[in-house]
């Protein structure tokens, strides 16, 4: 509800703003001078629109794969610790429930501490601490009987996967749109909705709708860009509900 209401803030006021705009333009630069000039005009506006179209798609697919990416990123991870509490019911009984324990511990501290951090662009080291806990209890494990050896490699694997997806997530956390590409994209934004300010339409009221069209589509694009980025502290983030969903399952696994 809260992205809606800063989108539907955000886009209102570049309509109202580009309004604004045209009326000064309109009642400093004549109609006559700028019928004059409406073919020269119209062929710099074809291709500012081109460039920065190109821009703009850029970005919204920069922004659009990192925030999958993230996502997809969570899954693994809490995929990961929740195999990992699985494969230890083959576990020796102190080792099961070291592992256990602590697969639980860390997919309720990312839940409880890491989100809220990240929200604030910070991470857990808390959660960090528990990684190492059990990545230190899956070493112990040393494996006696027949299959184990098997057994032992495979949370090997998980604690391995679990590191990678875990330095991944906190990687993402700082990943965004850098800060020139948004100047350029404002900038870039502001000076086609100028340009179509020149164009010579007589029909004003027609004018006026195809700039306010033209301002709320950009407004549109450039906001759920916005949106996106910074997929754990932006407008619109990845949630914890994938370590939510495997801590529900790792709590009522019966493990213990």
């Amino acid at each position: 509800m809260e992205t809606v209401l800063w989108g539907v803030l955000v886009v209102g006021l570049s309509v109202v703003v580009a309004g604004a705009g045209f009326a000064v333009v309109r009642r400093f630069v004549p109609m006559d001078l700028r019928e004059t000039h409406n073919a020269n005009t119209a062929v710099m506006f074809g291709a500012l629109y081109v460039l920065y179209g190109l821009l703009v798609g850029f970005s919204a697919y920069f922004a659009s794969y990192q925030y999958d990416n993230a996502q997809r990123t969570v899954e693994a991870e809490a995929g990961s610790v929740q195999e990992l509490h699985r494969l230890a019911e083959g576990f020796p009984e102190a080792e099961r429930r070291e592992v256990q324990e602590l697969s639980e511990s860390y997919a309720r501290t990312v839940i409880e501490e890491g989100w809220p951090l990240m929200r604030e662009g910070q991470i857990s080291a808390k959660a960090g601490t528990i990684s190492v806990e059990l990545r230190r209890g899956v070493l112990a494990f040393e494996p006696r009987a027949e299959g184990e050896d098997d057994l032992y490699a495979q949370a090997l694997t998980l604690v391995a996967e679990l590191d990678q997806n875990r330095a991944l997530r906190l990687l993402e956390v700082r990943e965004g749109i850098p800060p020139i590409l948004w100047v350029v994209l404002i900038l870039g934004g502001a000076t086609t909705v100028c340009f179509a300010y020149l164009l010579g339409v007589r029909t004003e009221w027609l004018h006026v709708f195809m700039i306010a069209a033209y301002t709320l589509v950009l407004a549109l694009i450039l906001f759920t860009i916005s949106a996106l980025d910074y997929p754990f502290d932006g407008i619109a983030q990845v949630g914890p509900d994938a370590f939510e969903a495997a801590l529900s399952r790792m709590e009522s696994s019966g493990g213990r």
